[in-house]
């Protein structure tokens, strides 16, 4: 069909030749003080190298563009329009259930990834409440996370509500630690994310299960880093999402809760449990559909785009490495396939993305989860890294960023003339 939205993601780059958006672009960065100085890809192309989250898939903004025609109606309603846009969310629903290996019935939606991820501990906790309080995290969980439970353990005036384990220097949570930390009385609930979103590693989910099934604690992980970039997890008791993650529109959660899972928001009964699913929440109908399509789309060639992610991100790493006093951090190997973050010494985060932003590259640094304040990162922190000087880069999905190999060799041949402008701007090049 023809697509009625603007032009994909290949062509709405800021900056391509002769377009309006080039044009806006340049006024903007002119009217920043950046002197001219923006370029990165082939005639001044901006390039996105901070895609979390990123662009829609491309096919999924069509299929968000015609659902707006065909599925707006209230799903709850009895007439031909409501039952039209009933059968499409159950459709959509279904997608994403066979692509995460679950039933349909065990998929719910919430308004965003990290509500899903709140919504995730609320239940778990809630459900448990006659039993105890205490809930396990490792360090580098999101805040969506370790904010709820340390202000729960505040509340409750007892800090042994919640035990964060350490992690290792690759960001890897203590496994020695994690048995005794989920067997203590009292303890109702467990959280590991699949991944991190800012240093890539890839968590021993199974044998952090394995410690859970032990002590009779359910295990809730966190994929909003992962799905649609690797295979879905499969060692948990609730997973969370974000559509963001696979491609898909924001304003989309999703979580799984098996049937074998022991899980209720708090909350009076929901009169609609049937259309909404234990949630208790339904997304506007546009938006799951385009977000089973992007999950469709995004799947079928997911392993040949994360293998070049992959090769892509080492030569991000190698040229980082190659520069003196930078740190490249999370595991080489078992990782996700598109982040990586590097720490400069002598540098200052900040002044490093603006840098590279004035040189024509999107990326991020600070903490993921509270990126719109550049605070410190409690993940490198964690980790015992460098929390000030980093850079981290998110790579956009192929099928949205067609240039994207020719892009990240242009980053990687910046990093070390970044680097070095900034400390030159500090005073530190000699140090």
């Amino acid at each position: 069909m023809a697509n009625p939205l603007p032009d994909g993601p290949g062509d709405a780059s800021e900056g391509a030749p002769g377009s309006a958006s080039a044009g806006r672009a340049d006024g903007a960065r002119r009217g920043a003080g950046d002197g001219g100085r923006a370029r990165a890809g082939e005639g001044g192309r901006r390039v996105l190298l901070d895609a979390s989250p990123g662009p829609m898939h491309p096919v999924a903004r069509e299929t968000l563009a015609a659902a707006v025609d065909a599925g707006w109606a209230d799903p709850r309603r009895l007439h031909r329009e409501g039952r039209t846009a009933r059968r499409l969310l159950d459709d959509a629903r279904a997608v994403l259930a066979e692509g995460l290996g679950v039933r349909a019935e065990e998929v719910a939606f919430a308004p965003d990834g990290p509500t899903a991820v709140r919504w995730m501990a609320q239940g778990l906790t809630h459900a448990a409440r006659r039993r105890g309080a205490r809930v396990v995290a490792s360090a580098v969980e999101h805040s969506a996370v370790l904010v709820p439970a340390r202000h729960a353990a505040a509340l409750a005036g007892d800090a042994d509500l919640v035990e964060e384990v350490a992690v290792d220097h690759l960001g890897r949570v203590d496994l020695k630690a994690w048995p005794t930390a989920v067997s203590l009385p009292g303890t109702v609930a467990a959280f590991l994310q699949h991944a991190n979103g800012e240093v890539g590693t890839i968590q021993p989910l199974g044998a952090a299960l394995e410690a859970c099934r032990a002590a009779g604690v359910p295990l809730a992980v966190d994929a909003q880093s992962s799905l649609g970039r690797v295979a879905p997890p499969v060692d948990y008791d609730v997973l969370a999402g974000d559509a963001l993650s696979w491609g898909g529109p924001g304003g989309v959660g999703v979580l799984v809760v098996p049937s074998r899972t022991r899980w209720l928001r708090p909350g009076p009964v929901d009169p609609d449990a049937g259309l909404n699913g234990p949630s208790r929440h339904h997304p506007w109908v546009p938006l799951a559909l385009a977000a089973a399509e992007a999950w469709q789309q995004t799947a079928s060639d997911r392993e040949a785009d994360a293998a070049q992610a992959r090769a892509l991100v080492d030569l991000v790493r190698e040229a980082a490495a190659a520069v003196p006093d930078v740190e490249v951090v999370g595991d080489p190997q078992d990782r996700l396939p598109h982040v990586v973050t590097f720490s400069a010494l002598y540098a200052d985060g900040e002044a490093l993305v603006r840098e590279l932003d004035r040189r024509g590259f999107a990326v991020a640094s600070g903490s993921a989860c509270t990126s719109s304040t550049l605070e410190p990162s409690h993940v490198l922190a964690a980790m015992g890294a460098l929390t000030h000087g980093n850079v981290r880069v998110t790579l956009p999905l192929a099928s949205v960023a067609p240039h994207r190999a020719e892009d990240v060799r242009a980053f990687a041949a910046q990093v070390a003339p970044a680097v070095a402008a900034v400390r030159a701007e500090l005073g530190a090049e000699h140090l």
